[in-house]
């Protein structure tokens, strides 16, 4: 569909219809809603800009779309590890308050919560970036590596780092510790 949109490019419409909701979703899971309006547009604007460069050989965007927007997102450090510490802080996510509201889950992870975000903003921008596709966006390995253009071993490693930093930040005695990080993350 990228390749086809070189000749007609009202095809590119079909990959935003397809995609840009959850680019939008991913991106405002890491940055906030208004941010993440940005950087949906800022993706696809790219996206349609250097379509010519995608590898036709790939049979999906997704990918792809996701490394763009993982690239503007790291742009926005900054802000979002302000967020993070804040977070970690008032232990407050004004971004997920869904998943923390629900009845089920709530005790946990309002417990859980700020100690998780600030582990989070302790790693890497490259290990956050693993962890976050994994949890956030449900990537497999192989989409995480086409998405940032990394191989399949560095997001094994950095995925297996940053689990292990965030249960180690989150302590073995801690009763809200989590088994699986990417859980806790999507589910609160």
């Amino acid at each position: 569909m990228v390749g086809q949109s070189l000749e007609s490019p009202e095809i590119f419409a079909l990959l935003y219809d397809r995609h840009a909701a959850d680019i939008h979703r991913y991106a405002a899971r890491r940055l906030g809603d208004g941010a993440a309006d940005d950087i949906t547009a800022d993706t696809f604007l790219t996206a349609f800009r250097v379509r010519a460069r995608f590898d036709t050989t790939h049979h999906s965007a997704r990918p792809w779309l996701y490394g763009i927007a993982a690239n503007l997102i790291g742009k926005q450090r900054r802000k979002e590890l302000r967020g993070l510490r804040a977070l970690a802080r008032t232990g407050r996510d004004p971004v997920a308050e869904s998943w923390v509201e629900r009845a089920d889950s709530r005790v946990t992870a309002q417990a859980s919560q700020a100690a998780l975000a600030g582990a989070v903003a302790a790693l890497s921008g490259g290990d956050r970036h693993v962890l976050l596709l994994v949890a956030w966006a449900d990537f497999s390995y192989q989409e995480v590596a086409d998405a940032l253009s990394i191989p399949i071993g560095t997001v094994r490693s950095r995925l297996n780092r940053a689990r292990r930093k965030v249960r180690t930040a989150l302590g073995d005695n801690d009763p809200t510790r989590v088994t699986d990080v990417a859980e806790a993350m999507t589910h609160g």
